[in-house]
């Protein structure tokens, strides 16, 4: 195995500004842009002006990436790109995602009380219990790396790997007193991704009284709903760039008057967009008095402008802002 390529060399803060400017970005005061680059560092930064970077052409077509298929970039940047504006859309990323974490805090919070309750109210102790479980998901398969697996156990033994480590009153209690750990305790030590693969794994019948909770009728698709909104929650936990991060695979939606009206469409369902309009529509219906959505459309509203970081890197249809006649705000 070839050893790897050496690191880039060390720069000071003085030298990075300088760099940058030689690239062409505007940077009205070097001073206070040495301050940023210690208080928030330059690759978490870099994320924020990567869009301002000029493509590599060859002839009228931009150069594509033979690995990702993703158009090259050249470490120069386009007209008008200036620090401040970055620093900027990184504020504006941090706000987008202190409202994602409000919201996917009641989403989290209210699945929990409802899975609890559906498979608790048959059995407290359903949680360890395979007969809950779809029976596919209790039997081993073999991975595509030629491991064998068993889904069932894996997430037990996860899951009760969260609960020995909690500190949360409720379970140390139950530590303390000798008492088996109940459905509704057990909960608490969760997260949504422990709850999403909980539901996953849920014989139909169970899966489907928590889908009537809700209103819906797709296990499949509320099982993406929910693993997509762990991956946001997780990013936004580790604080990491949110606005026009992408999904791989699209999001399912249903055949409902409010998503025909969205008219979201494959890219849209692949980016934030279309994941705030899957937690608009959730909360629409635990939370029926929310204001949500208008903070969200305020925010929006006032992103930044910068060369290549625009409304369309993020789902949305044009560059008009928030559709807030679509939402009835």
């Amino acid at each position: 195995m070839s050893s790897p390529a050496p690191p880039k060399p060390f720069r000071t803060y003085p030298d990075l500004v300088a760099l940058l400017a030689s690239r062409g970005m505007q940077i009205h005061d070097p001073s206070r842009a040495e301050r940023k680059l210690v208080q928030l560092g330059y690759y978490r930064l870099s994320g924020y002006w990567y869009p301002a970077r000029e493509f590599k052409m060859n002839g009228l077509q931009q150069d594509v990436c033979p690995v990702t298929g993703k158009p090259l970039r050249l470490d120069t940047f386009q007209a008008a790109t200036s620090f401040d504006s970055a620093v900027d859309l990184y504020k504006f990323d941090k706000q987008l995602r202190m409202l994602m974490l409000d919201a996917v805090e009641r989403l989290e919070v209210h699945l929990k009380t409802v899975m609890a309750h559906e498979v608790g109210y048959h059995d407290p102790m359903a949680y360890t219990n395979a007969k809950f479980i779809l029976n596919k998901w209790t039997q081993p398969y073999t991975d595509r790396r030629g491991n064998t697996r068993n889904k069932w156990t894996e997430w037990s033994q996860k899951q009760q790997s969260h609960i020995a480590r909690s500190k949360e009153d409720c379970i140390q209690w139950h530590f303390r007193a000798g008492k088996s750990i109940p459905v509704w305790v057990a909960v608490e030590a969760w997260d949504l991704g422990d709850l999403s693969e909980f539901f996953e794994l849920l014989n139909s019948k169970y899966q489907n009284l928590i889908l009537a909770r809700l209103g819906l009728n797709n296990a499949k698709m509320l099982s993406r709903w929910m693993q997509q909104t762990s991956h946001l929650r997780n990013r936004c936990a580790h604080h990491t760039r949110i606005w026009n991060q992408a999904s791989p695979n699209p999001l399912a939606v249903p055949v409902e008057p409010y998503f025909q009206t969205l008219g979201l469409d494959q890219y849209a369902l692949k980016r934030l967009y279309g994941l705030v309009a899957v937690i608009w529509f959730l909360l629409q219906r635990i939370a029926p008095a929310s204001t949500w959505i208008s903070e969200v459309a305020d925010l929006i509203d006032s992103k930044p402008a910068m060369p290549g970081c625009t409304l369309k890197a993020m789902g949305f249809p044009d560059e008009t802002g928030f559709p807030r006649e679509l939402f009835g705000i």
